[in-house]
């Protein structure tokens, strides 16, 4: 068992967005408590679709077991895939955070964010207030 194939790059993804989180983007996504929701809500759902394709008495997807720690929880889940599963949809959701503030902006200053930002500026002619 070296781990090699699955738990090293499982384990590097995590970091790696970890890491750009928090040296880089610096969003605050981790300090929400609707960021927590939401991986619990992926959670509720890959574990019962993740169960039922890693299932070792009749299996979908078949893992070589040298590439992998061995740990499988629950129900034969590979816990590797639960790392997987959480560099994705958090590189998704700093993607989508990036994509509304745009580059270089902290948190708290996209739009509709901060004082001020709860009325319109603008008039519907377009003239300011």
């Amino acid at each position: 068992m070296t781990g090699a194939g699955y738990t090293v790059p499982a384990v590097l993804a995590v970091a790696a967005v970890c890491a750009w989180e928090l040296a880089f983007l610096r969003t605050g996504l981790f300090r929400r408590p609707s960021y927590w929701v939401a991986m619990a809500i992926v959670l509720a759902f890959q574990i019962p679709v993740d169960g039922w394709l890693t299932k070792l008495s009749a299996p979908v997807v078949l893992y070589a077991p040298r590439q992998m720690t061995g740990l499988r929880f629950p129900w034969d889940i590979p816990v590797e895939d639960y790392l997987f599963g959480f560099a994705l949809v958090t590189a998704a959701l700093l993607l989508w955070e990036r994509q509304v503030r745009g580059p270089g902006r902290g948190p708290g200053r996209g739009p509709g964010r901060g004082p001020g930002r709860g009325r319109a500026a603008h008039d519907l002619r377009g003239e300011p207030r």
